[in-house]
């Protein structure tokens, strides 16, 4: 190719990308095709499916993090704690901060979207069926002691006496003591599981299986010292040890 061929080609291609006809030209965006910047979306499923999809299950549930398609959950946390623990996470969990102002990356309207969609998805407005909410945080000090003998009361019958679980012949369940169960979750993901059941594995909330001998729901004191006593199970070092060699 000569000079004026070369010099010819260059300018019909500045052409072509100047006019309509090249708009499909790698790097130019097509029209009504652009794609949504992430601080842009405001839609409940895109940003639920962006950002909690992951732990929390792809439908609210069956994730490793907390079930929030559990409308006893929902009622006892209520939206501002929502809020706020999307916004600025959980020290020390493995919940992130996702509001910008925490060093997230979602803008206040996002996590208020968030929010907003968790309880309008999952909540209902009888979850609790007249009962009184126990509240979401502890409200005093829990007594391991106590604890022990409120599990024996709400708690062994699925769990087994001691908490290590029960074998498959019994019905099976794991043990809610081992120190390396314990390790990944804080004292509050244990007491809204408490609160809140695990409806999805049969486990039933605070207000327990009425129509048993236990035909009380568990005070706000008793779920306090289970918890207790379930965290006086935690190990400085939780999982396998190094071998030690010689």
């Amino acid at each position: 190719m000569n000079v004026s061929s070369l010099t010819f080609a260059l300018l019909a291609g500045a052409l072509c990308l100047a006019s309509n006809g090249c708009r499909n030209a790698p790097g130019k965006p097509i029209p009504g095709d652009e794609a949504t910047r992430p601080d842009q979306a405001l839609d409940f499923p895109t940003l639920y499916k962006q950002n909690c999809a992951g732990c929390h299950g792809e439908n609210g549930k069956n994730g490793a993090a907390v079930s929030l398609a559990n409308p006893v959950y929902l009622a006892t946390a209520g939206i501002d704690t929502i809020q706020r623990v999307t916004a600025t996470g959980v020290p020390g969990t493995l919940m992130p901060a996702f509001g910008k102002r925490a060093g997230g990356t979602l803008t206040d309207a996002q996590v208020t979207v968030l929010a907003q969609g968790i309880l309008r998805t999952w909540g209902r407005p009888d979850a609790l069926g007249g009962a009184t909410a126990i509240p979401y945080t502890s409200q005093s000090k829990g007594d391991p002691a106590q604890g022990a003998r409120a599990f024996a009361t709400f708690c062994a019958s699925c769990h087994g006496s001691d908490g290590a679980g029960k074998a498959s012949g019994e019905g099976r369940s794991d043990s809610i003591i081992d120190p390396t169960y314990l390790a990944l979750l804080s004292d509050q993901s244990l007491r809204s599981t408490i609160i809140a059941g695990q409806p999805e594995r049969g486990m039933p909330d605070w207000r327990s299986d009425l129509t048993g001998a236990n035909s009380r729901p568990m005070t706000e004191q008793e779920v306090t010292d289970i918890v207790a006593w379930m965290a006086s199970h935690r190990t400085s070092s939780p999982g396998q040890p190094y071998p030690q060699h010689p």
